[in-house]
């Protein structure tokens, strides 16, 4: 007898029930219906999404600190995770100049201002103190100064990626120092300690279609569908521009790895949506950790990159601030000539990289470059007021998408990336477990450069400055299952 073919509702019902990319485009969708018709509703349902993003920084930096240290201590070799960080840090410098590029040779292409004529004493700009709070953009030393700790505590405690990814390198390399003779619990009570955070994403994890409605519901509601007629032109430029710079980014994925973007945006489209909806990079990093982790990317390259492209790698960001720099001169009648632009670009460069974290900091880096121009009235920057948190979207999934991608880049020019698995995991042939549901994560690849218990490399080769002696009663006391 056949067996009896579950009805089209039972197939909803299954699906909506164990998809969670289902439960959040439904919350979306929900949530632009009433945010439309009930807009007196947006700042009833604003806390859902803000105690959601709560949450998921409540671990975040933990997690970093676990993710770091393990990969540092598995990997026998902390002169490889400098050179993970210095080829990050050209990886982030080279796509973020490129996206100023596009953003400023598009603005020029399509003049999303011309012809608005707006008279700067007319614009309202307390809105624009409101929205940064009377904060300021850091200096280049200030910056690094603040990403040093001042306190192990207090880097937990301010959630600054940048001062828990100073501590865990430390400890990373304490633990490679001493060998695990001397801190024999150390390492397996830190690798506890990552699997109850997984545990917790999970639990957390649940709530993410109550987050993107109570977040779609106070954005339309909010802002309304209005702003659209009004700055239709710029926001179909930036995310028009933000659709090319990806499939550039593709490109340069494809000819780096031989992975496609577009197969990792099928793979994390959960977690992109979740992005989109909240408008929070920060809501999916642990989710994309665990993901990049098992599509074959090493610990230490993952924790590394990661984070740190949270504060160095804003594709999105910089597409935005040069559109909206151009925008802004051409609304106010102020043709900006070569050398000038050129100025926007390197002051850009700077003022992007220490955006992280800070309110309204978009507007910041726009007044800074307004400012340094001299041509442009900083005022004019509450122009942008109406389409800010439009743009939201646009920047946070273009920020994330580059991130992972750079983790992939940076983990194949290191030989930190299992190439053969990445392909499969993207190809769906090996399917995403939660790691909190009792699958542990992939060993490194073995076939490419240094293993992460510090093992020789195929080509004979012992890792640079470490100590295999310590390393070898390490790998009888933490198990890595096997592929």
């Amino acid at each position: 007898m056949p067996p009896s073919v579950p009805s089209p509702t039972r197939r909803v019902a299954r699906i909506l029930r164990t998809s969670l990319f289902a439960q959040v485009a439904v919350a979306l969708v929900l949530g632009i219906v009433v945010g439309r018709l009930w807009p007196d509703t947006a700042t009833t349902f604003q806390p859902l999404g803000d105690g959601f993003i709560r949450l998921i920084k409540t671990v975040i930096s933990p997690l970093v600190f676990c993710v770091v240290v393990v990969g540092i201590a598995k990997a026998g070799n902390l002169k490889a995770f400098g050179r993970i960080g210095l080829k990050a840090l050209i990886w982030f410098e080279v796509a973020s100049t490129a996206a100023l590029l596009i953003g400023l040779i598009a603005a020029n292409v399509v003049s999303p201002g011309s012809g608005m004529n707006v008279d700067p004493s007319q614009l309202d700009t307390s809105a624009v103190d409101d929205k940064t709070a009377g904060g300021s953009l850091p200096s280049t030393t200030e910056f690094i100064l603040e990403a040093l700790p001042q306190s192990a505590i207090g880097a937990f405690a301010e959630n600054s990626l940048l001062q828990v990814l100073v501590l865990a390198c430390l400890v990373g390399a304490a633990l490679l120092h001493l060998g695990h003779t001397k801190v024999p619990k150390i390492l397996p009570a830190i690798e506890q300690a990552q699997e109850v955070i997984f545990a917790i994403v999970g639990f957390v994890m649940k709530l993410a279609p109550l987050a993107v409605f109570g977040a779609m519901v106070h954005l339309v509601g909010e802002y309304g569908l209005g702003v659209m007629k009004t700055y239709g032109k710029l926001i179909i430029l930036c995310y028009a521009v933000a659709a090319i710079f990806l499939v550039l980014l593709g490109v340069a994925l494809k000819l780096v790895t031989g992975l496609s973007l577009w197969k990792f945006v099928r793979y994390t489209r959960e977690e992109m949506l979740l992005a989109l909806g909240t408008a929070s990079s920060e809501s999916v990093l642990p989710r994309m950790m665990q993901k990049l982790r098992q599509a074959g990317a090493r610990d230490d390259a993952v924790g590394l990159v990661l984070p740190t492209g949270y504060s160095f790698n804003l594709d999105g960001a910089s597409i935005y601030l040069s559109i909206g720099t151009l925008f802004i001169a051409q609304a106010v009648g102020v043709d900006l000539s070569l050398s000038q632009q050129i100025t926007v670009v390197l002051v850009l460069m700077l003022t992007s990289k220490g955006m992280a974290g800070i309110p309204g900091s978009a507007f910041l880096a726009l007044s800074a470059t307004a400012s340094s121009l001299g041509a442009i009235p900083a005022g004019a920057v509450a122009l942008l007021l109406g389409v800010d948190r439009i743009m939201d979207s646009m920047r946070v999934v273009t920020n994330l998408l580059g991130n992972c991608v750079a983790v992939f880049a940076v983990s194949k020019w290191e030989r930190a990336l299992d190439t053969d698995r990445a392909k499969k995991m993207l190809d769906g042939e090996i399917a995403f477990v939660e790691e909190d549901e009792g699958k542990p994560k992939t060993e490194a690849p073995a076939s490419e450069g240094p293993s992460q218990t510090g093992k020789p490399s195929p080509e004979g080769a012992a890792p640079e400055g470490a100590a295999v002696e310590s390393t070898a009663p390490e790998d009888a006391e933490v198990k890595t299952p096997t592929k």
